[in-house]
């Protein structure tokens, strides 16, 4: 009878549709430690999810999950091209915290990476594009191509992702150089700074941190696109910056890392030492924490099991992390599968970790011998079918009601720019703009002069800019009035009002931020000049004089004023007064370097890439699967009549020797670690095909050295070249021998 009421309800399930609910999975988090006073809960689990990569809230407070169920299904990555991917809402129909149901709103995609609700509807990316949808009930509508070369080729790894909405109203992306926006209904895609691999955050300031697998944190110290304008001048000392030196972690046990054999990696008790797989840093912005968390930074470090937690020291001119402890994070565990690769503010002032909960998360064009022997023991390609969604509260944070914004008006939206919740003063800037509500211009300007929130007025001075209604006089107020952060924003927005009318108001604003002499105002007033300048030589070049001066050792305040300079470094340069005045000072060397670059043609390379490369061991691993797997098999272990192993053989340690295999051939009989292959067949070499160049051959060596030794090694595409005129004796296949004389 319990039987058939078992497959009664099963039936009953497929015909009506049942979800799958959270009660169906029993999940314990015995094995996870957090930090004193504060809570960790699942709010999501398997069935609900599987392998899910990012979230972001809706309006309403829902959490929509991009799931990537493709990537590292098992040790080959089997599948990633297939159409397993979607995207899911989650809901608490009984209001008790945790997720109930997993509606799907979109599947059948490959590898979607990164999801925002932006513009009254979903922004998400599945590789190449970019997508933009309308939604309605629940359903895409109106699907609209933002960018068809938003990812193209290379691994999942290292594909742009983030779509992080910043304040100043651009989209920024890791692992990308572009940023994007909608005007008027129109997307618009501009070059920005390339910027590190996972994930991507800002701080209430609107400076961008992100990182990559071996360092923990990188940010910039600037505003993000405040020190491009001169396409010629790469400001390398002031963007893109490692913040820490230490990137020391402390793993709860001894779990399996990829070179785990290598010096150092591993400490005696053979637990990992330093990061390896940062990913997704956060700015904690939810205002629910006590105040010595606020703008601290999380870090996922999925490796180690563990996510990470830093303190930030803001300078004015460039920004200092520090780990906030030795031997101890925010969040261990020692159940391997815990992988945490997002993090995410929401709107009750919580911070939600993203548990992929995978056993394999490197992929597998990187994954040595060692990691896959491991990984093979401990059974972990058999950890694929979960997910999970963690909350992190403090013990003493009260329960925030969450506004529902497709509901509020102009007024209740500028209410919650005050808020101490930084997701929630995003999200009412951004319905502020893309709503249109024009009849609260002067409310907003009222913000931005009186809010005793200093963060609030600069939301709100975006909001303006949003709305395009910015004045020269209106940002003139500001900046008399303004503390340091607002008054830097405002003096960023001047510059799109540099004209000859200006230029008397404008020297009078700038004579008055130089006497306040703060860095900070050096620093963006320096990065404006140029655009007036331009204008009125006479007038703004003492200005910047002034500016380098005082701060002429200064490698930001320099990088500011030459990245401003744009198409009159030139003039500059041939000033022979500043030049004298200057010399051997960082600044009359970087515009030195500039103009020669300038005179060659040579752009910041932002201005030349389109899209991202593919890295080498991912391009050398489809070559391999397409070519080489058949025979030698997906593992490298040889398949019995066909080819022999490739794992830790001789030949594939000796570099020059595998190319000249890939190359030419090899015939019979060979030997592998001692056994003798005596296989009747030739392994042809690909000299012969014209549609495989050095490059495609280099890369195969990259892979096959990667993945079947202990010791990754590239070579050239200069020596591969030279290679393909050595021949063996019969002008075809080498000989073991043959190879082996050439060694001597």
């Amino acid at each position: 009878m319990h039987t058939k009421l078992l497959f009664l309800l099963f039936i009953s399930c497929v015909l009506f549709s049942c979800e799958p609910t959270i009660k169906d999975a029993t999940v314990w988090l015995t094995d996870y430690t957090i930090e004193e006073g504060f809570n960790l809960d699942i709010i999501a689990a398997e069935p609900l999810l599987k392998a899910p990569v990012a979230i972001d809230f809706d309006t309403k407070g829902r959490i929509w999950v991009a799931q990537m169920p493709g990537y590292m299904d098992d040790l080959q990555g089997s599948g990633e091209e297939d159409p397993s991917g979607s995207i899911v809402i989650l809901e608490d129909l009984d209001n008790d915290g945790i997720a109930d149901q997993s509606k799907v709103f979109m599947d059948s995609l490959v590898m979607p990476r990164a999801l925002a609700h932006v513009y009254g509807g979903l922004l998400y990316a599945e590789p190449p594009f970019l997508w933009f949808v309308d939604i309605k009930d629940d359903k895409p509508v109106n699907k609209i191509m933002v960018d068809s070369i938003y990812a193209v080729d290379g691994n999942p790894e290292h594909q742009p992702n983030g779509l992080e909405l910043n304040i100043d109203n651009w989209i920024y992306n890791a692992k990308s150089n572009f940023r994007y926006r909608r005007v008027a209904g129109v997307w618009e895609k501009e070059p920005t700074t390339f910027r590190g691999q996972w994930g991507i955050t800002h701080d209430n300031f609107g400076r961008l941190y992100y990182n990559d697998n071996s360092r923990i944190l990188l940010g910039d110290y600037a505003l993000p696109n405040t020190l491009i304008d001169n396409k010629f001048f790469t400001p390398k000392a002031s963007l893109d910056k490692l913040l820490t030196n230490d990137q020391r972690v402390y793993p709860a046990f001894a779990g399996s890392v990829n070179r785990g054999y290598a010096k150092g990696v591993l400490n005696s008790d053979s637990i990992l030492v330093n990061a390896t797989a940062a990913c997704s840093p956060l700015v904690y912005r939810g205002g629910e924490f006590t105040p010595e968390y606020d703008e601290n930074v999380f870090i996922c470090i999925p490796e180690g099991n563990l996510v990470k937690r830093a303190l930030l020291t803001f300078t004015g001119d460039s920004t200092i992390a520090k780990q906030a402890w030795e031997n101890k994070e925010f969040i261990t565990s020692t159940d391997e599968g815990f992988r945490p690769v997002s993090l995410k503010n929401g709107p009750g002032g919580n911070m939600y970790i993203l548990d992929m909960h995978r056993g394999m998360i490197g992929h597998h064009a990187y994954m040595s011998p060692y990691l896959r022997d491991k990984a093979k023991a401990k059974e972990l390609d058999t950890i694929v079918n979960f997910g999970r969604i963690l909350k992190v509260s403090h013990k003493d944070a009260s329960v925030k009601e969450i506004p529902d914004f497709d509901t509020l008006n102009a007024s209740e939206l500028l209410l919650l720019l005050e808020s101490d919740n930084g997701w929630i003063r995003d999200r009412a800037q951004h319905f502020l703009v893309f709503k249109e509500f024009k009849n609260s211009i002067e409310a907003v300007k009222d913000v931005v002069l009186n809010s005793k929130n200093p963060w609030s007025q600069i939301h709100a001075l975006y909001v303006l800019e949003g709305w395009n209604v910015l004045t020269f006089d209106f940002l003139d107020k500001v900046i008399a009035n303004g503390n340091e952060n607002t008054t830097s924003h405002a003096l960023i927005l001047l510059k799109d009002f540099s004209s000859e009318e200006n230029t008397e108001k404008a020297a009078t604003i700038f004579k008055g931020v130089l006497d306040r002499n703060i860095i900070g105002l050096d620093l963006y007033l320096g990065s404006i000049l140029g655009s007036w300048i331009r204008v009125d030589e006479n007038r703004f070049t003492p200005f910047m004089m002034e500016i380098l001066r005082r701060r002429q050792n200064n490698s930001t305040i320099v990088d500011a004023v030459i990245g401003g300079l744009s198409d009159v470094d030139a003039i500059i340069f041939k000033n022979r007064e500043i030049l004298n005045t200057l010399k051997h000072t960082p600044f009359v060397n970087k515009l030195a370097r500039t103009i020669s670059d300038k005179n060659a043609g040579k752009m910041n390379s932002i201005f030349t890439q389109e899209v991202t490369n593919e890295d080498t061991r991912t391009s050398g691993a489809k070559m391999f699967f397409q070519i080489c797997a058949s025979c030698h098999g997906a593992n490298g272990k040889g398949i019995e009549g066909l080819a022999p192993p490739l794992m830790n053989s001789e030949h594939v340690k000796n570099t020059e020797r595998l190319a000249l295999i890939v190359l030419h051939g090899l015939e019979g009989p060979v030997h592998v670690n001692g056994e003798e292959y005596n296989i009747n067949l030739a392994m042809p070499g690909l000299i012969r095909n014209e549609t495989i160049s050095d490059t495609d051959i280099a890369n195969i060596i990259s892979y096959v050295t990667n993945a079947f030794s202990d010791e990754p090694k590239r070579l050239n595409t200069k020596r591969i070249q030279e290679l393909r005129s050595v021949k063996s004796s019969t002008g075809m296949e080498f000989t073991e021998r043959e190879l082996q004389a050439l060694d001597d």
